[in-house]
């Protein structure tokens, strides 16, 4: 009798950077669970098996796409041969979407989107991504105060404000609204920077 070898299913972390290649090349209309598992060679079943619904395979991809970019921003905002604001510069620069229908963004919109009708812990995870953003933000301007290089400024409110500002255009830039582009939308955030927070390499007054 001849025994049927089983195909070994692929690691979590090729299956959510399958998903996100098929966000960037198709679209997040074509990313199904169908789609999905013929890509990998796997059965939808077999990937509810995974991810129990959509939902949650929108939000694992969403927190692996995460994870690298924490890993770059990381690097960047810790290069000690770098003033505070040209590494404030680089965590906007990372923020900002690359373009209309930027997988990442568009992901990101999704799940916020979904998140109307999300359980606590999905809640939770989302609060995280959020999270981490802020408290990396919110110690750059810090150092940048304690330093001199800002004006004295709340470190808490100023990013929270900073990122409000950030998300609104950066949702203009993902959704491909007329009349803004990624290079209007970073000179315009240099511009708030210069107003808001003093002019690079120049304390207050």
């Amino acid at each position: 009798m001849t025994t049927r070898r089983r195909t070994p299913a692929p690691p979590r972390e090729d299956l959510l950077a399958a998903a996100m290649e098929m966000i960037a090349e198709r679209g997040l209309e074509k990313l199904t669970m169908a789609a999905l598992g013929r890509e990998v060679g796997m059965s939808s079943g077999h990937l509810l098996y995974y991810f129990h619904s959509k939902d949650e395979l929108l939000l694992q991809t969403l927190e692996w796409s995460e994870g690298r970019l924490g890993a770059e921003r990381g690097r960047l905002l810790t290069r000690v041969s770098a003033t505070v604001r040209e590494r404030i510069e680089a965590y906007v620069d990372l923020y900002v979407p690359d373009g209309h229908r930027d997988p990442h963004w568009t992901l990101w919109l999704e799940v916020w989107n979904r998140s109307q009708n999300a359980d606590d812990d999905a809640r939770d995870r989302q609060a995280a991504i959020e999270g981490a953003w802020h408290r990396d933000l919110v110690a750059l301007l810090a150092e940048g105060v304690s330093r001199g290089e800002f004006r004295a400024v709340d470190p808490d409110r100023f990013a929270a404000r900073l990122r409000a500002l950030l998300d609104g255009f950066s949702i203009h830039v993902a959704i491909g609204l007329r009349g803004t582009d990624r290079g209007q939308i970073l000179s315009h955030v240099r511009e708030f920077l210069d107003e808001s927070l003093g002019r690079p390499g120049l304390a207050d007054a």
